[in-house]
């Protein structure tokens, strides 16, 4: 009967699962908050120019449908500096409801090369773009969306 319970002890607890079948922290979960989603998507402080392919797959960015997403861009910098955008570093801009920065920060914009292209052959060119105003939408003093950035 001892034997038994070990043997089934496992299958009950969860701990029996392959590796490759335990969820992805990355990916994005159905509870994942759209300020969450932000950081995943678009904040980085070590991303580089050579790191597109990768961190796109990585971080599991792609557009509906698994099509690959045409162009994402990666913040370089610290969660805290960018978040500080909607907490009285940014002006917002009544017109459009976006906040810029005050601060400039470094981006990475990835574009895909290989325009139509679904996952997994997402092909993306990297370019460094500095002294960049980010342009964002804030949410409960949170950025939710990025929408573009402005040579400053």
């Amino acid at each position: 009967m001892f034997t038994c319970l070990l043997l089934v002890l496992p299958f009950v607890t969860g701990l029996s699962k392959p590796a490759n079948l335990q969820p992805n922290r990355i990916e994005k979960r159905l509870n994942e908050t759209n300020y969450e989603k932000f950081r995943r998507q678009h904040v980085d402080a070590k991303m580089s120019v050579k790191k597109c392919d990768t961190e796109m797959k990585k971080k599991k960015i792609y557009a509906d449908r698994n099509k690959c997403k045409d162009v994402n861009t990666f913040i370089l910098s610290d969660y805290k500096q960018v978040k500080a955008i909607c907490n009285g570093q940014g002006r917002y801009d009544q017109t459009n409801g976006t906040t810029k920065s005050v601060a400039k920060f470094r981006i990475v914009r990835c574009d895909l090369k290989n325009n139509g292209a679904r996952k997994p052959k997402c092909q993306y060119k990297g370019t460094l773009l500095t002294n960049r105003i980010v342009v964002v939408k804030c949410e409960g003093k949170l950025p939710v969306h990025y929408y573009d950035s402005i040579l400053s």
